[in-house]
């Protein structure tokens, strides 16, 4: 089963320390680029990150990265 396609650019989200954020691997939540759930019944799984410093982190949209949650420009294939 492939994800579906959030968007075919990254999601700029400006981060902070000490925070823990869910990704969204299958690419149906409606609060892009995190979970919110909408997996449940399928063979995906949020992807957690724990933030060490705050900063900018560019999430992949499209679900195709070779970067896991992070944007690597796979978007640009599509």
């Amino acid at each position: 089963m492939k994800p579906t396609i959030a968007q075919k650019a990254p999601y700029p989200i400006n981060v902070e320390a000490g925070k823990t954020y869910y990704w969204c691997s299958c690419g149906k939540s409606k609060s892009q680029p995190f979970c919110d759930g909408s997996h449940q019944g399928t063979e995906f799984t949020p992807k957690q990150l724990v933030v060490n410093e705050s900063k900018t982190i560019y999430f992949c949209g499209c679900k195709q990265s070779k970067n896991g949650m992070f944007c690597d420009g796979s978007h640009n294939a599509l």
